[in-house]
Parts: structure tokens; sequence; C-alpha cells
């Protein structure tokens, strides 16, 4: 474990004999449309509790738009980008990405100073989509440790560093970090058939299902039956969602540990839309991001930037375990803690799509820049088209049936090489200001900030070809003729500089 070894030893031999327990509950494809944050239409009354009882962080985001790369960051509390973890699904092959020297799994950090390690459901016999394990689709795992909660990180890493899916197992008095891992906005699946069952679910256990009539979308998108059922049933599961996490609190008010339990609530990046998961916009990279626990105030309101890495740091101070130098993450409630004055975000190859776009947001602006703006918005993904919504979009498309703004936005042939946008002015991001000499100023200040933050960060950028090659590899042990095409085209279009 390097040099922090003799460091943590010290501190857990040192701590007091009841630390804090840390539970983290980190969701899938959620942004933050919890009542809390304003949503209108659904109500979260567990969500909403933390927040009242905790504090709630308004400008809270990813620092990078889909799972694996997100995920890789949190657990780590560095860039993906400095880590070399930030291409999706990547070192999955022959080819292998071992984290920087110094740098360790913030559970390892955590078993390392005594506290027990787990990560599952944060409900036993319940998994990670609210359901009773072994229920069809989630067969029941073997083994003693349980079934472990989703992990999804793209370096090499020491199972071992998790102790069981569940922090029942812990000796007396012995503190936990559980991360309760959920399936969020995964829940409604990619075809008709699974949004209307999700709706059924809705109705069977909360008694109710969200109206379609009811939804109000982003302007790009048109008021298509599909995509209105699509995020009808996107909120029922975050309604699933905070009913589950109710579930937890009570389990722990039941166990007498809620107020010994620092509680972060966090999902790993936006909605997953056309133009959320994956990509930069507020729709993909703006979370929830709400703290309770031992000497935090309560319904404080916090609007300074804030990244989702910071977890690592802040939980790591809750429970007295030196933050490691070199850590990019912030203890955002530190008594010297200066608030962020830009937060950074990477987009880099999803599956077999390929990528690179960055991003910087201040107080004022979001700045984003394309390194492949050839290549329009919607390029070809297997994951995603075969969602029921991008079909829709897709054929509207086709037809000419789309708006103007949501032809530019989401189907122009190509890209600008930089946006600008500003907050207040165009909260949904569809008004480009790069060009607009009265906001040159920005533009500058923006780009060289982004510039500065990829140096001094390390920035791995682009893979080889020889990763992407082992990488789809993996993708390609089950025959499927979307990724394989898609593959080619890849291929082709580097080939020509696009």
């Amino acid at each position: 474990m390097n040099a922090i070894l003799p460091i943590l030893c010290a501190a857990a031999a040192s701590a007091a004999p009841l630390r804090p327990n840390i539970l983290w509950f980190v969701v899938d494809d959620m942004s933050p449309d919890f009542s809390c944050y304003g949503a209108t239409v659904i109500q979260t009354p567990h969500v909403d509790r933390l927040a009242r009882e905790g504090v709630r962080f308004t400008r809270a985001y990813i620092t990078a738009p889909v799972c694996s790369p997100s995920r890789s960051a949190m657990i780590t509390g560095m860039y993906q980008t400095t880590i070399g973890a930030h291409h999706h699904r990547s070192g999955r092959g022959e080819l292998k990405i071992r984290l920087p020297d110094g740098v360790e799994p913030i559970p390892a950090l955590f078993r390392l100073a005594g506290y027990w390690t787990c990560i599952g459901s944060g409900l036993p016999g319940v998994d990670h989509r609210g359901v009773a394990a072994g229920a069809p689709g989630r067969p029941a795992a073997a083994g003693a440790r349980g079934p472990l909660g989703k992990t999804d990180y793209n370096f090499e890493w020491d199972p071992a560093i998790y102790d069981s899916h569940d922090w029942a197992g812990r000796a007396a008095d012995q503190p936990f970090f559980m991360q309760v891992q959920l399936h969020g906005g995964k829940l409604r699946g990619d075809s008709l058939e699974s949004i209307r069952s999700l709706a059924r679910r809705a109705c069977e256990e909360l008694g109710s299902a969200v109206d379609p009539a009811a939804v109000t979308l982003p302007p790009y998108y048109p008021r298509d039956p599909v995509l209105l059922e699509d995020w009808a049933a996107y909120l029922d599961s975050v309604r699933l969602t905070d009913a589950h996490v109710g579930r937890v609190l009570a389990r722990l008010e039941s166990e007498g540990l809620l107020d010994r339990t620092l509680v972060l609530f966090m999902t790993d990046h936006g909605i997953s839309h056309a133009r959320g998961k994956q990509f930069l916009y507020d729709e993909g990279a703006h979370i929830p991001f709400v703290v309770r626990g031992p000497g935090l105030p309560r319904g404080a309101v916090r609007d300074d930037l804030v990244e989702h890495i910071d977890m690592a740091a802040l939980s790591l101070a809750a429970a007295g375990i030196p933050i490691p130098p070199g850590m990019q993450a912030r203890d955002v409630f530190a008594g010297d803690y200066r608030p962020r004055e830009a937060v950074f975000a990477a987009r880099d190859r999803c599956d077999e799509t390929v990528d690179r776009i960055r991003s910087v947001r201040t107080d004022r602006y979001l700045y984003i820049r394309n390194f492949l703006p050839k290549r329009p918005h919607l390029q070809p993904n297997a994951y995603k088209d075969k969602k029921a919504i991008l079909v829709a979009l897709r054929g509207a498309h086709a037809a000419g049936g789309l708006p103007e703004v949501a032809e530019r936005v989401l189907f122009a042939p190509e890209r600008p090489a930089e946006e600008l946008y500003e907050y207040g002015r165009d909260p949904w991001q569809t008004v480009n200001l790069a060009p607009d000499p009265s906001h040159r100023a920005a533009l500058e200040d923006l780009r060289a900030r982004l510039d500065r933050w990829m140096a001094e960060t390390r920035d791995a950028g682009p893979e080889s070809e020889a990763m992407y090659d082992s990488d789809m590899a993996e993708y390609l042990k089950r025959p499927n003729p979307d990724v394989e095409r898609n593959i080619a085209l890849m291929k082709r279009w580097a080939a020509e500089g696009r």
C-alpha cells in the first residue's frame, strides 16, 4: 500500500473506539429529479429526509458521464483521466490497466484502518433492483460473501478490499464502510415492454404510476408517446429508488446506527438518454449529492461547485483516516476548505464508440471542447441504439418530424469544436455562445482553464489502437453484428481523420 500504510496503521491503532460508520448510496443513471431538488410530478420523502436532516448540494457534477469511468474515479478520489481509467469498460481484455503508484481504492484504505468494508443492497435478501435476491433475472450468489454490489472499475483490483455484501458480519463495535449500490434509472430497461413493466411494478408497490401526460421533457425532445412513457417510467424508478433508501434508513434506525453513520446519497451520472448519459451537458453530468451525519448542519443548502470524487475525501476525513497525498478529491467539510472555482469532466470511448470530449464549469458558464468535431453527436452505439427512445428519435428524424432544436443539437452531422453556454439564460444548453464576440473573454478564459487542468492532471488522452482492439475482442466474444459494424466504422473514420 506504499508509503501511506504506516500512517493508516497508526491511525487505526489510535482511533476512538466508536468511529462513525460511512454509508454511500450510489445509484445508476439518475439526475437530480427528487422533490428536494424541485421535482413536482413525484414525491421522494426519504431522500428529502436526508436533505432536511443534512446538507444538500445544488451544483454537484460527475467527472465522467458513464458508469465505469465515473466509478473508477469515485472509488479512488482521482480523475479517471489521470489514472488511465477514462475509457468505458476498458482494461477488460488481454491488456490491463493498473493504478499509478500511491493510488489505492478507498475501501482498501478503510479496511487498513480497521473498518468492515461491504458493498451490496443494504437490505439482506434483497438485490440492487429492490427485489428478492434470486428473483427472475437475478440468480442467487453463492458463497459467504453474498451478492456483492456493482463495482465496474476499469483497473485491476483485489476483491479482498471488500469483506462482505453487508455490515451484519462485522465484529462488535467495528465501524463499517458500506456502499449501497442501486439499479436506479436502469430499472426501466430499454424496450417498451420493460418500460411498461416498471409502470406496473410502481402501481403494485407504490399504489400508482406516473402519468406520461404529466411529464415535462427537455425542449430538444419531442412529445413522442414512447419518450413520454419512458420518462414517466424513469420517474417511477426515482420513486422506487427513494423507497429503497427509506428501507435502508429504517434498518439503520432499528439497529441504533443511524445517528452514528455518515450517509451520502449520489448517482453515478445523469439519466440515460440521447443527450444525457455519455455527454457533458447538465442532463448527463449534474447529479444529486446529499450528506447527512454526525456534526453536520441540518437542512443546509450549498450552491458551491463540487465533484463526485469529493465523496472519497470527505468520507476518509470523517473516519479520521488521512487523505493520501496527491488525491484530487477534496474534503468539502474541512474547516479550511476553499470552494472550487471550476469543476471538470471528460467523456471518452463508450463501449465501441470512440469520442473525446472535455468540459469546464464555472458559476456562470459551461465550456465543452469536442476533439472529434467531424463526428455527429449521436454516433452509432449498440448500447444506446437498441433503446426504444433512440429508435423513436431516429425514426422521427428520418421522417422529418423533429423540431428545429432537436435536429440541431441531436442530429447535426458535425459538432462545433467548442461550445459555450450561459446557465442562467440557457438552462438546457441549446444556444452555443462560442462564436459570439460578446462572450470572447469568457471563451478564452475557460479554454485556458481547461488546457491547464489537462496538463496539471496529466490527462492520458486517447487510448492506443492495441488497447482498443484488446477490449473490443472482449465485446465480440458474443456475436454482435451491430458492435462489429460500429468498430469497423470507428476505424474507418479514424483513418479518414474524422
